[in-house]
């Protein structure tokens, strides 16, 4: 009986390990693919509360098409990928946690019927879906926060930080832990909203996909059409989230009487009366196209399991 608890023991762990790896790679992979219109996005979204645009030192961007061509023209094309190493290092952990988080989270609730325990069966996995990308979110926020600040930075050339571990030390010298954990309880509140909809959601989905095991195109193509309108359906409830945190980020190294923002609900309110609500969703559009990518990550990591039995 011993020796059949350590086996099924090591079995999870084996197969916690081997989520996080499909994951984590498949994350990496599509990251680096996408970081040019990621990167667009957060400049985008940050711009109106950086110190040089406030300031009236740098010009704000007028919108997409502007933005590619002054990134491009001021700092390079190698300036689209800026904060990717970061970005992976993070997105890598954090995407391979959350998914292999969200499966043994959802293996400790009651197996529910998807058809004749519809509600049930989707709160159990939204639940899941939602803790595991708040436990994923917390463990590599620290890298998402450098990520940020590498790559809302504006100068030419070689920008503000030398790196990522420059900026993190340069952030917890003057700061402390909480420096560079600024934002964290938001990001928190928007990871677990979000995930909620991206894994959970996705998961009750498949449970009703007629092809969600077919090994086949069209089981990919189901897959891929079921993690969209998952996300899809998300978005608009998760991007403010994103914004407020990403705008404090920005205000790190500021001493807190110095920061415009007093909090996250101090920020959220800043940005409705000063932009609107329009405000909340600056670079929601090339957001959306970047999704893409984290689409293709649920399903690449769907197909594998699904594939090879894992």
């Amino acid at each position: 009986m011993a020796e059949k608890n350590v086996k099924q023991k090591r079995s999870k762990l084996e197969q916690f390990a081997s989520d996080l790896l499909i994951g984590g790679t498949a994350g990496a992979i599509a990251k680096t693919a996408m970081a040019p219109v990621e990167r667009v996005k957060l400049l985008l979204q940050t711009m109106e509360s950086h110190p040089d645009v406030l300031s009236g030192k740098i010009q704000p961007y007028k919108g997409i098409g502007d933005c590619f061509v002054r990134v491009y023209r001021e700092q390079g094309l190698w300036a689209f990928w800026r904060g990717n190493l970061v970005n992976c290092l993070r997105y890598a952990p954090q995407q391979g946690s959350a998914l292999a988080f969200n499966d043994a989270i959802n293996k400790m609730f009651p197996k529910y019927d998807s058809k004749t325990q519809f509600w049930q069966s989707l709160g159990s996995k939204l639940f899941s879906g939602g803790l595991a990308g708040a436990v994923a979110n917390t463990i590599a926020y620290p890298f998402d926060f450098a990520r940020t600040r590498l790559a809302a930075d504006l100068k030419a050339g070689g920008g503000q930080y030398k790196g990522i571990m420059d900026c993190l030390s340069s952030t917890f010298k003057t700061q402390g832990i909480t420096g560079v954990y600024t934002g964290w309880s938001v990001t928190v509140a928007g990871a677990f909203v979000y995930r909620a909809g991206q894994l959970g959601l996705f998961k009750q989905i498949q449970d009703l996909n007629p092809y969600a095991n077919d090994r086949g195109a069209i089981g990919m193509v189901s897959s891929f059409v079921a993690v969209t309108v998952a996300r899809t359906a998300i978005m608009p409830f998760n991007y403010p989230f994103d914004t407020v945190r990403r705008r404090m980020m920005l205000e790190s190294e500021k001493s807190r009487s110095e920061r415009v923002y007093k909090g996250a609900i101090d920020c959220f309110r800043k940005v409705l009366v000063k932009e609107g609500v329009k405000g909340m969703y600056k670079g929601m559009i090339p957001e959306i196209f970047r999704g893409v990518g984290g689409s293709v990550v649920i399903v690449a990591y769907d197909r594998i399991k699904v594939i090879f039995n894992l």
